[in-house]
């Protein structure tokens, strides 16, 4: 079963900072800098973690996964996510996973 999550990210290095949002970019969209919507089963999530993992540093950066609900037929964004100005035009349905 696939879930919804936010990854959200505040990394202290130009270059890791770089590395981390090309390594999270194949697993879902952006919705801000860098705050992601994620559509992940728990392979993929392990598989992120691994990827992200080779990436931080462990004393200095940090990556959030906020899970949210299980992934219905049919949605198009997370559940219960709200904007103020620009509207959410997240796509989720799909991610690719290199």
């Amino acid at each position: 079963m696939r879930h919804h999550f936010i990854v959200a990210y505040d990394i202290s290095d130009p270059q890791r900072l770089r590395q981390v949002h090309k390594t999270v970019r194949d697993f879902g969209t952006p919705l801000q800098l860098s705050v992601f919507a994620c559509t992940l089963s728990s392979l993929d999530r392990a598989t992120l973690q691994a990827r992200l993992l080779t990436i931080i540093d462990t004393t200095a950066d940090q990556v959030m996964f906020v899970r949210l609900a299980p992934v219905h037929p049919g949605d198009t964004r997370p559940p219960g996510c709200e904007t103020l100005g620009r509207p959410l035009r997240a796509r989720i349905d799909s991610a690719i996973v290199t």
